[in-house]
């Protein structure tokens, strides 16, 4: 192999397939949330049928724990369309939550970029608002407030952060998540050419916000759901998405 020449990322390393889907119409990606990891997404395969689901496996953690934590979110999602490209024999929609919707933001101007236009683009803990200003942008890199934070915020009960190996394996990286993402530099284009959905719970006071409309040319959509920041975890947006895929054009 010529010395200029980089071997593409493996998709097996990347990404997690949910379920086998022989025959199946499209793919729906999946991106956790910060400090999230593909297991968080491991029922949604066989809720979606017709859909062969795959979840992101970020560096530096499950299986890529050896691995350096990623530091640039842009850069992350650069690096997940590239991993993506051999996927794209089918149709693919990417569902990120929270810190994961702006990495499949910055995942999907990267495809696009490739001549890739993903088919759907759902936000979930996110909101079509104006940036907040740097200001009101939540730094805290103390490990005991983010422990305090990730259990109000309901993705963690309150004995798993406290537990020692939690503390050692799991909040290194949850920490690095969150200096990566309060650090990430929102820039307005290039504008989508695919649909934008944003899914947010009624009583979600954390969500991200974007001005979501001005991101996309292919149409936007806001869809209020019962819920705090994770609603997801007690109600996933099964049928929202079953909808919204299934009148998906497939070329």
């Amino acid at each position: 192999m010529p010395h200029d020449v980089m071997p593409r990322p493996d998709p097996t390393v990347w990404f997690q397939r949910l379920t086998a889907r022989p025959g199946g119409r499209q793919r729906l990606i999946c991106f956790p949330h910060a400090g999230g990891s593909a297991p968080f997404f491991r029922d949604w395969g066989e809720r979606l049928p017709g859909t062969e689901v795959h979840s992101v496996r970020y560096p530096g953690r499950g299986e890529r724990l050896a691995e350096p934590s990623p530091t640039d979110l842009g850069e992350l999602g650069r690096e997940i369309a590239e991993a993506l490209t051999p996927l794209a024999d089918l149709p693919l929609a990417l569902f990120g939550h929270s810190m994961g919707a702006v990495v499949a933001l910055e995942t999907a101007r990267a495809l696009e970029e490739r001549g890739i236009r993903p088919a759907h683009l759902f936000a979930s803990g996110s909101r079509n608002a104006p940036l907040p200003a740097p200001e009101e942008l939540d730094t805290e890199d103390d490990a005991d407030a983010v422990c305090e934070r990730l259990v109000a915020l309901g993705g963690t009960d309150a004995e798993m952060a406290a537990d020692p190996a939690f503390r050692e394996l799991v909040l290194p990286y949850i920490l690095s998540d969150s200096r990566m993402f309060t650090s990430y530099a929102h820039r307005p284009g290039p504008v989508l050419r695919c649909p934008v959905t944003t899914i947010v719970g009624d009583r979600d006071e954390d969500a991200d916000r974007r001005p979501w409309p001005e991101l996309t040319d292919g149409g936007f959509c806001e869809h209020i759901v019962r819920g705090d920041h994770f609603y997801l975890i007690q109600e996933p947006p099964f049928a929202l998405l079953r909808t919204a895929l299934d009148a998906t054009p497939i070329p």
